[in-house]
């Protein structure tokens, strides 16, 4: 059905490490072309500035043909810049631009008679590009992916949940024997954790992962994988992945700092797993404690849980996706928050207490960046 704002000239960024949608591993690249072709579906004239091998119904837009992690020889700075540079150069086209590509193309929209910009915060990669989200907050709007990972230096038009197509996974009544740790190997990911909580629980482990941290896969996962109690599949793409999480006993989610939002976590609830994740972050928004999964404080904590997950309704699990995290939730909620920017237009002023949190970083020590560039008295949309 068509939204009132149907016809909307929308410009959707998306991050260009995959393509859009990724076959496999690419968050940022599947929430975007998600957020795309949800807008088409209700009528509006979308855009997606993504690589060339990307797969869109609507208009299609690319300065490269593949996603950089697919060819090595490509310049992350080089065709990143240009990538924004031909969406701004494009930029009297559209009535909205949905910023998908972090902090950069803020710094492109500062001159610009664009017209207004959303940016969606998908993390923050380090305290040192809050300057750059600071400077420039007078010209974008943003939305969180959830509550928990907002700056208080930062206003938010919304929260807006990140979702998944139930269709696209299968539901398993039944649990599964193995855990399941999917994802990335990182520190902060905490597939160690994974690996410590199945062995105490005497339970199998199968690891789907791409190695980003290849001295933490090294000294940390590698040694553990025997293929038989520990297991590592390597990365999977769709059908795998599905397969894989619908018939585990759980999604083993145990980070080491506040997850930002864990998508992996609504892939498993989807197809009826469970999740078994660290009480920190985001996690509480998305695991309904007890019900959808467990929320641990600690390795402890967590293997003492292994046992109870048998004990959880996997129809749950679906249904909290369905209702609280499928892409037409989150259509939704994206609508809402485009009318309110067109309506505005601009960013409101800053209260005292936003300004006086910029002063100040994640650990209470004075910003780099501290003088904050004025919001124009007009400006006028092309």
């Amino acid at each position: 059905m068509d939204h009132p704002l149907a016809g909307l000239r929308l410009a959707v960024l998306a991050s260009i490490a995959w393509p859009a949608p990724p076959a496999g591993y690419g968050p940022w690249e599947q929430v975007a072309f998600d957020i795309a072709d949800g807008m088409r579906r209700r009528g509006l004239d979308v855009t997606l500035f993504a690589t060339g091998n990307s797969q869109f119904e609507g208009n299609l837009a690319s300065v490269i043909s593949v996603g950089l992690n697919e060819d090595p020889a490509l310049s992350g700075d080089v065709f990143g810049a240009l990538h924004i540079g031909e969406l701004f150069r494009r930029a009297h086209e559209f009535d909205l631009i949905h910023n998908n590509f972090d902090w950069k193309p803020l710094t492109y929209a500062l001159g610009s008679t664009a017209p207004p910009l959303l940016t969606t915060v998908h993390g923050f990669s380090s305290p040192q590009i809050l300057a750059a989200y600071y400077a420039c907050a007078w010209r974008s709007f943003f939305c969180s992916i959830s509550n928990s990972d907002r700056d208080p230096g930062l206003d938010y038009l919304a929260t807006t949940y990140n979702g998944v197509d139930p269709k696209e996974f299968t539901f398993e009544e039944k649990p599964g024997e193995y855990l399941v740790f999917l994802g990335r190997f990182h520190p902060e990911k905490g597939a160690h954790l994974a690996i410590e909580v199945a062995k105490r629980a005497g339970v199998r482990l199968k690891m789907a992962a791409i190695p980003q941290d290849k001295t933490y896969f090294l000294e940390q996962i590698q040694p553990h994988i025997d293929g038989d109690r520990v297991q590592f599949l390597g990365p999977v793409e769709r059908d795998q992945r599905n397969e894989l999480l619908s018939g585990a006993l759980a999604l083993v989610h145990m980070t080491t700092r506040p997850e930002r939002f864990g998508m992996t976590m609504i892939e498993a609830m989807a197809c009826g797993t469970p999740v078994l994740g660290a009480r920190m972050g985001s996690i509480p928004e998305i695991v309904v404690d007890g019900v959808t999964g467990f929320l641990c404080d600690g390795v402890d904590d967590a293997v003492a849980k292994v046992p109870r997950l048998t004990s959880l309704d996997r129809h749950a699990c679906r249904i909290h996706v369905e209702a609280e995290f499928s892409v037409e939730r989150m259509i939704d909620r994206y609508l809402a928050v485009y009318a309110t920017a067109l309506e505005l237009g601009l960013p409101p002023e800053p209260s005292e207490s936003k300004l006086r949190a910029r002063a100040h970083d994640w650990w209470d020590r004075p910003m780099a960046y501290t003088e904050i560039p004025p919001k124009p008295k007009s400006l006028k949309f092309s």
